[in-house]
C-alpha cells in the first residue's frame, strides 16, 4: 500500500479510507484498553494521532512502542474529537521497524537545552525544533534558486579549492597532498609547493566572488550558492568554520541597481517563508522568539532606507550627545559594529537600512572608488536584531585604479593577474553582494546561535557527525 505523508493525511476528510502512515513515535499514552500514539514523519511540525485497541494487539506487542521508536501503521482515517486535531487513524495493522530503549534514548519527552542537542547532532533532526529549522532551511534554498532563475540569472559554480583568499576575506583551510611528516623544503628553508598537487599553495574557498565576477562578465548575471570556509578560531554564536554563501554578480549594474536587487531578494525570501513555512514559524515564534513573525513582516512591509556612511555616523554621534551609550566607539573612519547597525534600524529609522559610501580604508581593494577619493561604492544591508546581513559593492572597473589599489593594500599581482585582466578586455561596470546563508537563517528562524541553523556545525575542536 502506498505511504501517505503525515502532512497530507492531516488535510484529508475522506473518513473511512484506509491509509498507510510511517514515522517516529513522539509519545504514547493511554489506559489498559486503548493507546494513543503521537506519530511524526518529519513532513510537518504537527503529529498524527494513532488510536490503538490494546486488546487487539496485546500489551506485549505494544510495550516496545515508546518515544523514538519507528513504526508502520495501516488503519482507517476517522474524525477526531481530540484537542487541536481534526483527524486520527484507527490502527488495523502495526509493524515495528525500530525500537528506542527508554533507558538510553536521549530524546525523551522533556525540555532539552540547545547545548545538549548540539552534542547529539546526529539525533536532533528528530526534534520538533530542528525539524522546523531544517524544513525552513530547505524552503529558503528553494526560494533563493527560484528568485534568481525567474530573473534570468545563471547558477555558477565557483571553485571550492582555490589559491585566492579574496583579498584577506578570512583565514583559509590549507589543502595539500604533501606528506606532513616529511615536507620538502627549498633552499630558503620554505615549503616547496612544487611537490604539491597543484604546484602552489591552495586552500578551501572563503568566497566565490572574484570568480563569480568572471562569470558575470560573460553571462551577464550569475549567482553562486555553495559552501565556504573560514579557518578562524571564532568560537561564538555568530561564526562557523563551514557555512554557505549566496553571491550574485551582475554586469552593467551600478550601486543603485545593486541595492534594489538586494532588497527585492531578501524580501522575496522572507515572503516565501511566511507563505510556505507558517506552521514552523508559528512554532518557533511561540517557543523561542515571540517577535519573530512580526519582525519578518517588518522586513517585507517596509521599503529600505538608503543613507550614506557619513550620514549614519552623524546620527550615531547625535545619539551619543543625547545620552545613548554604545560599547564600541563611533567616529568617521571606524567600522560600524552590530550595536550601531541595530540602533539605526531599530531605534532611529524603524525600517531596514542600506548604508553606502564607506571609507575606502575599511573596505576591500575591488570596490569602486568614488570621485571624492575617500569613499567607495560599498553597501551593507542592516536588519533588526542581527545588524549587517548583506555586504556588497559596485566593483572597480577601472584597470589602473584597481591595480593601484591592490598594490596599496599589498595584494600580490601574481595572485590576481587574471582578475585584473578582465578590466583590460571588454571591460564593463558591474556589481554584486554576498549573503551568509546561516546568518540569514538566524533571522528567519529566530534562533540565537548559528550552530542551530545548520545540520552539522563545524566549529573549533568540533568536526563530529
Amino acid at each position: 500500500m502506498k505511504r501517505t505523508l503525515v502532512k497530507e493525511a492531516l488535510k484529508r476528510n475522506d473518513f473511512g479510507a484506509e491509509v498507510n502512515i510511517k514515522g517516529w513515535v513522539r509519545t504514547r499514552r493511554g489506559n489498559k484498553n486503548v493507546s494513543f500514539i503521537e506519530l511524526n514523519d518529519g513532513s510537518t511540525i504537527h503529529n498524527l494521532q494513532i488510536v490503538v485497541d490494546n486488546n487487539k494487539f496485546g500489551i506485549d506487542f505494544l510495550k516496545p512502542i515508546t518515544t523514538g521508536a519507528c513504526i508502520n501503521v495501516i488503519g482507517k482515517l476517522l474524525p477526531s474529537m481530540g484537542k487541536n486535531q481534526t483527524i486520527e487513524i484507527q490502527a488495523d495493522k502495526i509493524e515495528i521497524y525500530g525500537t528506542a530503549d527508554p533507558e538510553t534514548y536521549p530524546l525523551q519527552k522533556k525540555e532539552h537545552t540547545m547545548e545538549f542537542l548540539r552534542e547529539i547532532a546526529h539525533l536532533r533532526p528528530r526534534t520538533n525544533t530542528f525539524g522546523a529549522v531544517f524544513r525552513i532551511r530547505h524552503h529558503m534554498s528553494i526560494a533563493i534558486h527560484t528568485f534568481f532563475h525567474e530573473r534570468g540569472f545563471y547558477y555558477f559554480h565557483t571553485p571550492i579549492i582555490t589559491a585566492s583568499d579574496t583579498e584577506g576575506a578570512g583565514q583559509m583551510f590549507q589543502v595539500t597532498t604533501l606528506n606532513l611528516n616529511d615536507i620538502q623544503k627549498n633552499e630558503a628553508g620554505e615549503v616547496d609547493y612544487s611537490y604539491d598537487f597543484f604546484g602552489k599553495q591552495t586552500g578551501l574557498t572563503v568566497s566565490g566572488q572574484l570568480e563569480g565576477e568572471l562569470g558575470a562578465l560573460g553571462l551577464g548575471a550569475i549567482y553562486t550558492f555553495g559552501p565556504t570556509f573560514r579557518a578562524e578560531n571564532s568560537n561564538t554564536p555568530r561564526h562557523l568554520a563551514e557555512f554557505w554563501m549566496i553571491e550574485p554578480e551582475v554586469a552593467f549594474n551600478d550601486i543603485n541597481d545593486n541595492m534594489i536587487l538586494a532588497q527585492e531578494f531578501v524580501q522575496y525570501c522572507v515572503r516565501w517563508a511566511l507563505e510556505n513555512c507558517l506552521d514552523d514559524l508559528e512554532f518557533l515564534n511561540n517557543r523561542y522568539d515571540n517577535d519573530l513573525i512580526e519582525r519578518l513582516k517588518f522586513v517585507v512591509d517596509n521599503n529600505f532606507v538608503h543613507l550614506s556612511y557619513t550620514e549614519g555616523i552623524n546620527i550615531l554621534e547625535e545619539a551619543i550627545r543625547n545620552g545613548h551609550q554604545f560599547e564600541f566607539p563611533v567616529g568617521w573612519g571606524l567600522d560600524l559594529q552590530a550595536e550601531h547597525e541595530r540602533y539605526l534600524v531599530e531605534n532611529y529609522f524603524k525600517k531596514p537600512v542600506i548604508v553606502t559610501d564607506y571609507p575606502k580604508e575599511i573596505k576591500a581593494f575591488y570596490m569602486k572608488q568614488n570621485d571624492d577619493g575617500k569613499t567607495v561604492r560599498a553597501m551593507d544591508v542592516l536588519f533588526p536584531k542581527i545588524g549587517e546581513i548583506i555586504g556588497g559593492s559596485q566593483r572597480e572597473d577601472d584597470y589602473t585604479k584597481l591595480k593601484n589599489r591592490a598594490k596599496e593594500l599589498n595584494v600580490p599581482e601574481k595572485d590576481i593577474w587574471w582578475y585584473l585582466e578582465t578590466r583590460k578586455f571588454g571591460n564593463a561596470p558591474h556589481s554584486g553582494f554576498g549573503l551568509g546563508f546561516e546568518r540569514f537563517l538566524l533571522f528567519v528562524t529566530g534562533m540565537s546561535n548559528i550552530r542551530d541553523v545548520i545540520p552539522f556545525p563545524r566549529t573549533p575542536k568540533n568536526a563530529d557527525f
